[in-house]
């Protein structure tokens, strides 16, 4: 998320304790599901071009950066401070790098004025927009990681509307390089797909 170019519609006001817990909770919800990866699975397509270590690694690098972030340094600066191949974010312990790096994000999040501003590749962002696009992109990525694996697909309905929120500021053709355009579903579709669909995920 920290590299994405996109201009989004300002952040509604919300109650930033609000915030913080769903966007722990989206934390433990991606947890499980990495741990819940088999042996043989890391390998396989999670994504197009992205295996399911990339996929996990991903979250690990966005995970990184957002102390820094938080801590005001820009993300030209923060990017050169870590390793960004799957490889060398996971260490040979995918669910040890995720739990670390979101540990110490949560950490930060939780002594941070939400108030505040971060500077990311497309310039300064209110940290409450920042972090609902780090809640979405658990959420949804949760859910990549989920259908990849044989997980559980149903996405706890709190974190749902978190992900909505973000969904209803996408531009109408996705963000190039980071969400594909909104796919098209047929009548009667569900709360869940047709926010997915926003994000360019057929459920």
């Amino acid at each position: 998320m920290s590299g994405a170019r996109c201009s989004l519609d300002a952040v509604p006001p919300a109650d930033d304790a609000a915030l913080i817990e769903l966007f722990q909770r989206a934390q433990n919800a991606f947890t499980d599901l990495v741990d819940a990866v088999e042996a043989g699975q890391w390998d396989d397509e999670a994504l197009p071009g992205w295996t399911v270590a990339d996929l996990v690694a991903h979250l690990v690098d966005e995970a990184r950066w957002i102390p820094d972030l938080l801590a005001g340094d820009p993300a030209d600066l923060v990017e050169p401070r870590f390793a960004h191949d799957t490889d060398g974010l996971l260490a040979g312990d995918a669910l040890g790098a995720w739990e670390t790096a979101a540990d110490e994000a949560l950490a930060a999040l939780a002594t941070t004025d939400l108030a505040g501003t971060v500077h990311l590749s497309r310039g300064p962002t209110p940290v409450r927009e920042y972090l609902q696009e780090l809640t979405a992109d658990l959420v949804v990525h949760g859910w990549d990681l989920a259908r990849a694996t044989g997980g559980d697909e149903r996405i706890d309905p709190a974190l749902l509307g978190a992900a909505a929120v973000l969904a209803d500021r996408l531009p109408d053709g996705g963000l190039p390089g980071f969400f594909d355009p909104p796919v098209e579903l047929p009548d009667g579709a569900s709360e869940q797909a047709r926010v997915l669909a926003r994000y360019g995920r057929r459920a």
